[in-house]
């Protein structure tokens, strides 16, 4: 798939920025980004990039490392810590002892608010032990369920919100393109875009 041109991803950039305000963090998400189109995003000034496979990581960083800082965001497996270590400040999902017994970089602890089988993340009665443990976590991170109205993520995103308020954590990564506007409102200070900036077909 092709991404957009430099000025159409730096126009809904803006945008994006322009619309969750200043204290907001937006991350591109670049999953579907090949390494060669990289130089685009660059070009077209973002700053922060989330990236869910280690191995992708490791080939877009040796390519463009200083372009961008780094953030993790898909399900980190314990024996992929070593290489998030390195390259990347921030991870977005962290969702078990093992893989945060070997992080040494910041990280945002996972919460499955849904009680969805399907998706990753620890119950909301496990976030004190986490935070207890792991001195590291400085903030919580949730997927909403899929859902056609950005206002259906709404009630999760509060909850983190108040969740994150209980545990004395700081940042909330919440809301992708389909309810990004919603996420902000509701107090994120990360969002994961990647449709949004890149065009319907990407993710």
């Amino acid at each position: 798939m092709k991404i957009a041109s430099v000025d159409e991803i730096a126009a809904r950039y803006a945008r994006v920025r322009d619309e969750v305000g200043p204290g907001v963090t937006v991350v591109v998400a670049t999953k579907y980004v090949t390494a060669e189109e990289m130089s685009a995003l660059a070009e077209a000034g973002v700053e922060v990039v989330g990236e869910n496979r280690a191995q992708d990581l490791e080939r877009k960083h040796e390519l463009h490392g200083d372009a961008f800082r780094w953030h993790f965001i898909g399900h980190l497996q314990s024996n992929k810590a070593k290489v998030v270590n390195e390259l990347c400040e921030l991870v977005h999902s962290l969702d078990s002892d093992s893989a945060a017994r070997r992080l040494t970089v910041p990280a945002l602890l996972e919460a499955n608010l849904s009680a969805e089988d399907s998706k990753s993340g620890v119950r909301p009665d496990e976030i004190a032990g986490f935070v207890e443990r792991y001195p590291l976590i400085r903030g919580l991170m949730t997927m909403p369920p899929l859902a056609s109205e950005a206002e259906a993520s709404r009630p999760y995103f509060r909850r983190l919100r108040e969740l994150a308020e209980e545990h004395n954590l700081a940042d909330l990564s919440m809301g992708t393109s389909q309810d990004y506007r919603v996420a902000a409102e509701e107090g994120a200070t990360l969002v994961r875009v990647g449709a949004t900036i890149f065009g319907a077909d990407q993710g």
